[in-house]
């Protein structure tokens, strides 16, 4: 069953949504043209817009013919892009190294945003509840919320997102999770933001220590956020395990060691991950276990 499942995601019909007969221009495709925009201040104006359209239920699902899924999200000239091994090391002592830490997770942000507008135009022609897409499109809302915010920080600490070197193993996921709905949400939501709860609060206190409340505050932000998220993506991997017969825990299991690079690394954020529904049989017996490639 689960090996059918992983060859393709399965279209279907999905004409019973209430959508605007006026639209021009559906949410897939507006899905899309933001992960394609290169000029960042217009593709979160455009996820902002985009958001907003389909809350008020101005915006179609779909329109016309499937459009063609974006290989490669659109990004500036810098910053330069690294293998993950090939990045320096980072520190969060000091000047400099709270700016790098504020770069990376600009940088972690922006690819978030691509994910989840991504996975909004990937599931777009499937039969999936409306609840789904008004989760995934508040989550790329907030996304770019988050990027804002810290390129905004940035700037305030002298320098502007593109000025260090970054990585590109964010996307590399979204590519290797590309083909399914199950390994997709396994791998986003549940393994790399989940990660994001586990190593936010030490780096909350950290920045208090060293009286940067506004980076501070922004990290309060995002971790408030990055619990609904881990939530979303726990209940929609449920309901797809559910649909398909499929065994929670042991199907995670199989993904994470399928597409995952690299292993679980405790310690764990057990209250905020049970907070958003991810119980320690998903993750605790894969701590310290690394993907068979």
């Amino acid at each position: 069953m689960l090996k059918m499942y992983l060859k393709q995601f399965k279209i279907y019909n999905i004409g019973f949504y209430p959508m605007s007969e006026n639209s021009k221009i559906s949410l897939e495709q507006q899905a899309i043209n933001i992960v394609l925009e290169e000029d960042l201040e217009k593709k979160t104006l455009l996820a902002h817009k985009t958001a907003k359209e389909w809350f008020s239920r101005s915006l179609s699902l779909t329109r016309g013919i499937a459009p063609a899924l974006p290989k490669r999200p659109g990004r500036p000239s810098k910053p330069d892009l690294l293998p993950p091994r090939q990045m320096p090391k980072r520190t969060i002592t000091g000047e400099k190294g709270r700016l790098a830490l504020v770069h990376s997770l600009a940088h972690i942000e922006l690819n978030a945003i691509d994910l989840a507008w991504d996975l909004v135009a990937r599931c777009a022609r499937q039969a999936m509840p409306r609840a789904f897409f008004d989760n995934w499109v508040q989550v790329g809302l907030e996304e770019a919320k988050h990027f804002n915010l810290l390129d905004e920080r940035l700037k305030e600490m002298g320098s502007f997102y593109g000025a260090l070197p970054a990585h590109d193993g964010l996307w590399q996921a979204a590519e290797e999770t590309g083909h399914n709905l199950i390994s997709r949400l396994a791998i986003i939501p549940l393994v790399l933001e989940a990660r994001g709860l586990d190593i936010t609060p030490p780096m909350l206190e950290k920045m208090r220590a060293q009286k940067d409340d506004k980076t501070a505050a922004i990290l309060e932000i995002i971790y408030r956020d990055e619990k609904r998220h881990v939530a979303f993506g726990t209940k929609w991997f449920l309901f797809a395990c559910k649909r398909h017969n499929l065994k929670p825990e042991q199907t995670f299991h199989e993904m994470v060691r399928r597409h995952f690079r690299g292993s679980l690394r405790p310690p764990f954020n057990d209250k905020a991950r049970s907070q958003a529904g991810l119980t320690p049989g998903f993750y605790k017996p894969l701590a310290g276990i690394t993907a068979v490639n």
